[in-house]
């Protein structure tokens, strides 16, 4: 009975001394941080619209906001995600009979990621996604939709990349 006793002791001295956050989402949160920055992406492409700054920004702060715990701040977090959209382009991606019949529209957005507790988890980084259409439809007319989806892959890698080590 003694055996048992310590044992159980033991293991709830080892389990309490374990410091590692874990969210709901999977995600690993240093314990002592309790705020979250997104600052404002620009945009730094000569193609893309004016409101793909605001609308990715959002999307970021939207992410973080829902998936972890932590209050988000305008500035100086105890965890900071900056930068730009670097890349925004549509390409003709298959061609049949001399004429595109897919068309790729990519984003790249460059990231700087800053952790004030773990420094060794800060990283800058560019990330990049597309979504293919075909070239029958007005890229005008499904450029909201196009970015939405894109928009949530990008901001799903750099959660994945900050907070799962992805």
């Amino acid at each position: 009975m003694i055996r048992l006793i310590t044992y159980f002791l033991f293991l709830s001295i080892a389990f309490s001394s374990c410091k590692t956050t874990v969210s709901l989402s999977g995600a690993t949160i240093p314990p002592e941080a309790k705020t979250i920055s997104v600052g404002f992406f620009t945009n730094n492409t000569t193609l893309g619209a004016p409101s793909l700054s605001q609308r990715f920004t959002e999307k970021l702060r939207d992410v973080v906001s829902q998936q972890t715990n932590l209050a988000l701040i305008k500035q100086n977090g105890d965890l900071q995600f900056e930068g730009y959209i670097s890349d925004y382009n549509v390409s003709p991606i298959a061609i049949s009979a001399d004429q595109a019949s897919q068309n790729r529209m990519t984003i790249s957005v460059n990231v700087k990621y800053t952790n004030k507790f773990e420094v060794s988890k800060n990283f800058e980084q560019t990330f990049t996604r597309f979504k293919d259409v075909a070239s029958d439809i007005n890229i005008s007319a499904a450029e909201p939709e196009l970015v939405t989806e894109i928009y949530r892959q990008l901001t799903e890698d750099i959660f994945n990349r900050a907070f799962n080590n992805w």
